[in-house]
């Protein structure tokens, strides 16, 4: 059958109707993450006034209904009509997409908002919003269903002069298939990092849904710094131990382009947590600034190490790795005319950047170290430490490499690779032992599937040297069979033999544990990895519960117990079968449920809260216990077992 293409077929989608028709290419994605990216979208425009000086106060509700309010102290969205529309700034910017007071034109010096469609999303993937704006001694109000508005915008006088504007929206049901339940934590962690982005700035956050929180009382809490991102840096390093007590902060402008930057080393922390913001937008990606930053701090600490004779006129330079080894860091740029590098603005392209930081941070850090001897011979004997360490660990590398290169197989004898040579099709799972690997290796497909056994638990990187972590088999075999680089340098996505790598660990405690040593392999070795969402989590099932000739999987004991107590008639004669490891399952099996994409469930490992997942690796995998047992004595009797997603 042949369906004919001609100029009927070409559509042209009007207003915003294109949103609702390609949610994904807006917010990226009409599961949990794009469902937060609505609410945030919102606080920007709030967090874009105080930028340009006219707000100090956000406040932030979930209410009862499911609903989200936005409230600020701004300026408010201009209410008279815009000639090129024939509507009012408030219908022209929440119905036309591209329409804005950020292109320029002396609205907003700097801002988050690029290209105009922020709110205008919101309103299309909306049930409803309703907007009030406080403006010339009056009080506006419209309402929109589905991005139509229903109302006519009404005015009327109140008293005072209060200016502001305040938006509530229920996103839409039918847009956002997986639930419109919006998480606490999630939002409170981007409000938290825009409070100390903005010192001074006062965020309130509400929870007023008040059944879910199973209280009387709303969550109320509110996030003001005036120490903005020194705050944010002390913050983060709260569980560790600073090589200085004070915070290194660096602030200017050049070229209409304002630089902060806080530093601090720590003793016991040996990876860097670099963490960049453009124009309050935080940038995983990297881009200009991060790398002026790690360029500047390189030369400098290199420069001061060659005046103060730490490094001799023979011996080489410290590489960027050895200084920013322990370095936790935030550099927040303001920029006018920012560029990102597409629609989710994760990468900043302003080659103009990187100069501004170099020299600005230049000077001021040079001049810091050299009024404080102390604290630089402090930073420099722990890069000089981790330098030694590197060549240790390059000298064991170099060992195993040779080794390999006399055995003439460079890739793991243990890995049972896929034929095809493509990663972006490829995936490799890393088996808990030898029994669960025979299993896997028979069930597999062979075209696009890679096997790994690892034997026993591997080393917990987060407490051991880079020449120990070289040394060690079953980290050399990963490292080798992933196509990983060396710990420290820039990750290249071009190097990695297999674009999905996932964790398949038996579903009990010392799996568990497994995982959890992997997970803090890839975090520390190489986090790129899991920032670019590389790392998933197979989730085999519990039991298989078999009646008459039906069999059934069930994934969790809550999932069993529904099937037997709710689906299956009272005199019901069953067996069930609990899996204590994958080795136990036919490889049959384990494909049908754990392995064949039609059927299987992966969970991809993303990081929400970069300050957050820091902190919890050092608490939980580091070397201090005290932190530790706190930690466990804090939240041990908190546990609801059922509820733990393992």
């Amino acid at each position: 059958m042949t369906s004919s293409y001609s100029a009927d077929q070409i559509q042209v989608l009007e207003g915003l109707e294109a949103v609702r028709k390609r949610p994904g290419m807006y917010i990226g994605t009409t599961g949990p993450r794009g469902l937060h990216h609505l609410v945030y979208e919102v606080v920007d425009n709030s967090i874009d006034e105080a930028l340009a000086g006219h707000c100090t106060h956000i406040e932030v509700d979930f209410n009862a209904d499911g609903s989200v309010t936005v409230t600020d102290d701004g300026r408010g969205i201009p209410t008279g009509i815009v000639a090129k529309t024939g509507k009012s700034g408030i219908e022209t910017v929440m119905t036309v997409l591209h329409a804005g007071g950020k292109f320029g034109g002396g609205g907003y010096k700097v801002s988050g908002g690029l290209h105009g469609v922020g709110i205008s999303v919101v309103n299309a993937l909306s049930e409803w919003v309703e907007v009030t704006v406080w403006r010339d001694q009056k009080e506006h109000l419209q309402r929109y269903e589905r991005g139509f508005p229903v109302s006519e915008l009404q005015a009327k006088p109140c008293k005072g002069n209060r200016t502001g504007t305040s938006v509530s929206f229920l996103p839409d049901t039918q847009i956002f298939s997986t639930g419109i339940e919006f998480d606490y934590a999630t939002v409170a962690g981007r409000l938290r990092e825009l409070a100390y982005l903005n010192a001074g700035v006062k965020i309130s956050f509400g929870d007023r849904r008040l059944e879910l929180l199973k209280s009387s009382e709303p969550r109320v809490e509110t996030y003001c710094y005036e120490g903005g991102i020194k705050e944010y840096v002390t913050y983060m390093n709260r569980e560790k131990q600073p090589l200085h007590e004070e915070v290194i902060y660096v602030q200017g402008e050049r070229n209409n382009v304002q630089i902060e930057v806080s530093l601090q080393w720590c003793v016991d922390a040996f990876s860097d947590n670099v963490l960049g913001f453009a124009n309050n937008i935080r940038t995983i990606d990297g881009g200009t600034h991060l790398e002026g930053l790690k360029a500047v701090l390189t030369r400098t600490m290199n420069s001061i190490a060659r005046k103060r004779n730490k490094i001799k006129e023979n011996e080489p330079n410290l590489a960027g790795e050895n200084v920013r080894e322990g370095l936790t860091a935030v550099i927040s740029v303001k920029v006018p005319d920012p560029e990102f590098e597409g629609q989710t603005k994760t990468k900043l392209g302003n080659t103009e950047v990187r100069g501004i930081v170099d020299s600005l941070v230049g000077e001021v850090l040079t001049e810091y170290l050299e009024f404080r001897p102390q604290v630089a011979d402090a930073i420099l004997e722990k890069a000089i430490q981790a330098f030694k360490a590197a060549e240790a660990a390059r000298r064991a590398r170099d060992l195993v490499r040779r080794k390999s290169v006399l055995e003439s197989s460079p890739l793991p004898g243990k890995l049972a690779d896929c034929s095809s040579r493509d990663p972006a099709l490829s995936e490799i799972y890393l088996v808990e032992g030898d029994s669960a690997g025979g299993s896997a290796k028979q069930g597999r497909d062979r075209q696009f599937q890679a096997i790994l056994p690892l034997r026993g638990k591997i080393l917990n990187i987060e407490k051991t040297d880079d020449a120990k972590i070289y040394k060690n088999n079953e980290i050399q075999s990963l490292i080798t069979a992933l196509g990983l680089g060396i710990k420290g340098e820039e990750f290249d996505p071009g190097q990695l033999r297999y674009h999905h790598i996932v964790i398949m660990t038996d579903a009990d405690v010392d799996g568990a544990h497994i995982r959890t040593l992997l997970l803090t392999f890839f975090y520390r070795y190489q986090r790129a990895l899991v920032e670019q969402g590389y790392i998933y989590i197979a989730c085999p099932p519990l039991y298989k519960v078999e009646r008459g000739r039906n069999h059934y999987y069930c994934y969790s004991d809550r999932e069993m117990n529904n099937l037997v107590r709710n689906e299956f008639p009272a005199n019901a004669n069953y067996t069930i079968q609990r899996f204590k490891g994958l080795g136990e399952m036919m490889p049959t099996q384990l494909w049908d449920t754990t392995m064949n994409p039609e059927t299987r469930t992966l969970k991809r490992v993303e990081i929400e809260d970069a300050a957050e997942a820091d902190r919890i690796f050092t608490i939980l995998m580091g070397d201090r216990v005290a932190p530790r047992r706190e930690f466990i004595e804090t939240y041990g009797p908190k546990l609801n077992l059922l509820d733990l997603d393992i």
